[in-house]
């Protein structure tokens, strides 16, 4: 069994990464020393990130630059005239070894000046770095922790078998609690065939009609994976791109990785070279809460972090860092060569990300979403993510997905922060309540794991009772009971 263990920090104010204001950007952030993928798909469906072992919450309403999660659904993903040429330029290169002739004295990390369109498309600006606060997290042993977590699941079981032999009523109490401690590694999905019947009826806006009756189209537009052909004999270039786990550090911290991680970060974001070691890149993109895991109904590559290595002829030329959850891939960060700026490598390795999700989908229906983490629309430079079809917002209030319409960006324009959500009577359905308190399950002691009634009943302190209750707020009630809070100063 994962269980999920973190300890909260509570609000943090920072530089912001996209005005470059001072002391502006406003967050919620926490400490994850380790992360169910259940839980983190959880998470990231309430606004929260990752970076490392990092989680943070931008405060939407409060911050300078206001951050909406975005996600595209790569079922009915549609590629644009701009996809296209990216698609077509990168194969002509790969088949015949050539660039355009305007490309041959672009400046690396350039976009390509051509027709207006691929100037915003391929900016593909990564998000800003947060600010990690200097706090140290509690020093735990994970594993132990895991075992306390085990034998409380055990002893409720036990507890439960006795109260339910008297009490048939007690059984569903005795569910519910233990589904508080335990992650639902299987939740409930669609059957293959309804989902497929439910895209076509969401895209063609009327009830389901027979076979026969629907009209078939004369051409079948091209798809994705037809672009993404297969490598042939005879092309002057060979591209491998090869998935690796994160957690494989021989395989993802060598040199020849941070050596491209080094010239990205100094070439396209001027970052400062004393800060670009082997050890902060470990930290920001290698190092993962997440554990790899596979079971029944996940993926073939299983759930957690990884690795998405781009080998040209044997060169190592990106490296996208992504997350595989049980409802969506979920982009972290992407480095790659500037020397191969005119490749347009950022969003190529978008829709590379778009037909793993849609590859893993053939076998794993529920998991049909590409995250593409925020998309903050008073940041120009950060609005391309909006260009990406059948994309959608994440209510900051509500927490239900909306499409991103052009509507909904002129409602951005008028005003930064907006609840999106347009119904005014709507209201978070997972919502943490002050009488959720109780079940909401502490690490006190290294040796110690119990529930915030039972903590209060040995302690007769509240323990921290503010902080628990606005990150059980922040996480909403089925993380805040199912998580594991470390208590511990």
């Amino acid at each position: 069994m994962s269980v999920s263990i973190v300890q909260y920090y509570g609000a943090q104010t920072s530089k912001c990464g996209y005005c470059a204001g001072t002391n502006c950007s406003k967050s919620h952030g926490m400490h994850a020393y380790r992360l169910a993928c259940e839980d983190y798909q959880d998470l990231i469906d309430r606004g929260w990130r990752r970076c490392g072992n990092y989680c943070y919450k931008p405060q939407n309403d409060k911050t300078c630059c206001p951050c909406y999660t975005i996600k595209c659904d790569a079922l009915e993903f549609k590629l644009t005239k701009s996809n296209k040429r990216i698609l077509r330029r990168m194969n002509k290169f790969l088949r015949d070894g050539k660039r355009e002739p305007n490309e041959e004295h672009q400046t690396p990390g350039q976009p390509k000046n051509g027709d207006g369109d691929d100037v915003a498309v391929l900016s593909n600006v990564n998000e800003s770095q947060p600010q990690i606060p200097d706090k140290k997290p509690s020093i735990i042993n994970v594993e132990h922790v895991e075992s306390l977590v085990q034998a409380r699941v055990e002893q409720i079981n036990s507890e439960n078998d006795i109260q339910v032999a008297g009490d048939p009523s007690a059984s569903l109490l005795a569910s519910n609690k233990i589904k508080g401690l335990a992650p639902n590694l299987n939740p409930p999905r669609k059957k293959a065939k309804q989902m497929r019947l439910e895209r076509r009826q969401a895209k063609l806006g009327v009830p389901h009609e027979p076979p026969q009756l629907q009209q078939q189209p004369k051409m079948q537009e091209k798809s994705l994976k037809d672009f993404l052909s297969a490598p042939r004999e005879t092309d002057k270039h060979k591209l491998k791109i090869a998935l690796v786990a994160a957690s494989d550090t021989q395989r993802t911290c060598t040199d020849a990785v941070f050596a491209l991680y080094r010239k990205y970060q100094l070439v396209i974001h001027n970052d400062n070279p004393a800060r670009l070691t082997l050890d902060s890149m470990r930290r920001f993109w290698v190092k993962s809460p997440l554990k790899h895991k596979k079971i029944e109904g996940s993926p073939d590559v299983g759930f957690g972090s990884f690795h998405q290595q781009y080998w040209l002829d044997g060169k190592l030329i990106a490296v996208g860092v992504i997350d595989i959850l049980p409802g969506s891939v979920s982009s972290v960060y992407f480095f790659y060569d500037p020397d191969y700026s005119f490749l347009s490598l950022g969003t190529y390795g978008s829709l590379r990300e778009i037909d793993l999700v849609q590859t893993i989908a053939e076998r794993v229906p529920a998991l049909k979403y590409y995250y593409m983490g925020f998309y903050i629309h008073s940041c120009p430079k950060m609005r391309y993510k909006g260009k990406l079809s059948a994309s959608y917002l994440l209510c900051p209030e509500t927490y239900v997905w909306l499409p991103l319409t052009d509507d909904m960006r002129k409602k951005l324009d008028e005003k930064k922060y907006h609840r999106l959500n347009p119904d005014a009577s709507a209201k978070d359905v997972n919502e943490f309540l002050n009488q959720h308190l109780n079940d909401v399950m502490l690490l006190d002691t290294p040796q110690t794991c119990v529930s915030y009634r039972n903590f209060i009943q040995l302690t007769g302190i509240d323990g921290n009772r503010d902080a628990i209750i606005e990150y059980s707020k922040l996480v909403g009630r089925v993380c805040a009971q199912r998580m594991l809070y470390v208590n511990m100063s």
